[in-house]
């Protein structure tokens, strides 16, 4: 081998990638110590970019197309190199080729549950899962701050990484968007799309990558919150709470039931609305108006008139949990009075609210 011959052999005259794998995100050119030659080719295929680096520093990026390697098209890695009036000699530079296609169907899941913050729920914990595509937009930006120097770098030793970043961002975004969690557990399928303008600044920025989509297949909440997401919608189902609250104690009369409390009082202001109910014209069955009976009220009733009863005293009485209790004594619908921060109810409003 002649000293041309030699020489030429330790130039690289083109440079190009072929891609063959569907797994790969950014792959640097095996230059084995070798030099590029001045005009060299470079071959950039679509769904790709190349980036030259030298000596650390970020030198100029090349979009799909073929690359005549001279001064005029390579003014950053020129000025990095101190080349004034041109070069003509053999330069050094890594060359990182970066996968700019869309990588799709890849899974994201909460491991450890999100503390949110909910106006009716208060601190609620919530577990989300889903699939999401990505690809990379700002080469530069990816190169830095995920794959670094990474000769071949996969799909596989990024999916962690990208799940808990990804995950991380998505907390974040929850918590700024201020979603109510009955909007979250009920809304999901519309909340990857309302995500994404929140999503991608922050993942563009940080990471130099944009999602196509993120999708959210499922949202959990805990069980509490779910019984409490069932009693929202069966109260809506039923209409304002205190038709809801006289349609509980209406339905467990018509099983032969006097409620959780099961006392005589309870019974009295059963009959007595039971008896409102035969007044109507038409009866409970729709027949002939039936005559009212006066209510016969147990000797323990009228002792009991004056009492007072805890909010839970009233729940337990009429099958409904407290916080409904509490809700009807905030809107005045049940009278009652607080003192301090505990509220007090007598049986002469109990039976006037369920008058009413």
């Amino acid at each position: 081998m002649g000293i041309f011959d030699y020489i030429k052999s330790q130039l690289i005259e083109i440079i190009q990638w072929q891609d063959d794998s569907r797994d790969t995100l950014s792959w640097r050119f095996p230059d084995t110590e070798k030099e590029i030659k001045r005009g060299a080719q470079l071959i950039v295929r679509e769904s790709q970019v190349a980036q030259f680096v030298y000596l650390g520093q970020f030198g100029d990026t090349f979009g799909p197309g073929k690359h005549s390697l001279v001064t005029d098209n390579i003014p950053v890695l020129s000025q990095l190199q101190g080349w004034k009036y041109g070069f003509e000699s053999p330069f050094k530079a890594d060359v990182y080729y970066v996968t700019t296609r869309l990588f799709t169907g890849n899974k994201w899941g909460t491991s450890n549950p999100i503390l949110m913050r909910d106006a009716d729920f208060g601190m609620v914990r919530v577990r989300a899962f889903g699939t999401y595509d990505f690809r990379v937009v700002e080469a530069k930006t990816f190169l830095q701050e995920v794959a670094g120097t990474d000769a071949h770098f996969r799909l596989e030793e990024f999916q962690d990484t990208m799940r808990s970043r990804l995950v991380s961002v998505f907390t974040e975004a929850v918590a700024t968007s201020k979603l109510p969690v009955l909007e979250i557990a009920t809304r999901y399928s519309e909340l990857g799309a309302a995500l994404l303008p929140v999503l991608n600044p922050i993942l563009r920025s940080k990471y130099g990558l944009e999602l196509g989509s993120f999708i959210v297949e499922n949202v959990s909440v805990p069980a509490e919150v779910e019984q409490a997401i069932d009693k929202r919608s069966s109260m809506g189902a039923v209409g304002n709470l205190n038709d809801f609250v006289k349609f509980q104690l209406a339905e467990g009369l018509g099983k032969g039931q006097a409620g959780a409390g099961g006392t005589a009082a309870e019974l009295a202001v059963g009959f007595g609305l039971a008896q409102q109910m035969m007044a109507q014209p038409g009866g409970i069955v729709g027949g002939t108006p039936a005559t009212p009976t006066p209510a016969v009220a147990p000797p323990s009733t009228a002792a009991s008139v004056g009492e007072l009863l805890t909010p839970q005293d009233v729940a337990r009485q009429l099958g409904v949990e407290e916080p409904d209790v509490l809700a009807i004594l905030t809107d005045g619908s049940l009278k009652g009075k607080k003192i301090g921060s505990q509220w007090r109810i007598t049986r002469s409003a109990l039976e006037e609210f369920l008058k009413s």
